[in-house]
């Protein structure tokens, strides 16, 4: 994106004639396209997914989180969250534990060279969309939240079990 393009989305419209359905629709484009282009950056440099750094970070965080757990703290479905899990356990990166009270309970914990990886590793480790909105007040996620709730209302068969899957290139 050009100098000129980046001020004229960043810059507060004036007039309400600045504001029309392409233009919102432009401000969608930046947001997707750098979320994906910050994943595959995280790839190259990482050798994860950008859904995975962020498990990474979630466990580095919370250490003995279980899978449900994690998949809350992601906004995942659980099974999304298991799938996760076990492909970063093959690659040695966490490891699972089971309590030895309940061994039904199985806890998630990062290797050594899990922690390494994400020393090293691109930074935000969420991504840059989850990361910008947990740096929004509560009041304007507020506002986003009802504004993004009303253009989906406008959506036909609209599939809300996507909100609990991660973003295509994030995968």
């Amino acid at each position: 994106m050009s100098q000129e393009q980046s001020s004229t989305l960043t810059k507060s419209p004036e007039r309400k004639s600045s504001v029309s359905p392409l233009s919102v629709l432009q401000r969608f484009r930046v947001l997707i396209r750098t979320a994906q282009r910050h994943s595959q950056w995280i790839e190259r440099k990482s050798g994860v997914t950008g859904a995975q750094l962020w498990a990474l970070q979630e466990l580095n965080e919370a250490e003995g989180l279980r899978v449900g757990e994690l998949a809350g703290r992601m906004a995942l479905h659980q099974s999304t969250a298991s799938n996760m899990v076990d492909k970063l356990e093959s690659a040695k990166l966490v490891r699972k534990e089971r309590t030895s009270a309940d061994q039904r309970v199985v806890r998630l914990y990062l290797t050594d060279a899990g922690r390494d990886l994400l020393k090293r590793s691109p930074s935000p480790a969420r991504g840059v969309l989850p990361e910008a909105l947990r740096l929004l007040d509560e009041d304007a996620l507020m506002r986003l939240q009802r504004e993004l709730d009303g253009l989906l209302r406008q959506i036909k068969d609209l599939d809300e079990g996507f909100g609990m899957q991660p973003l295509p290139f994030t995968e």
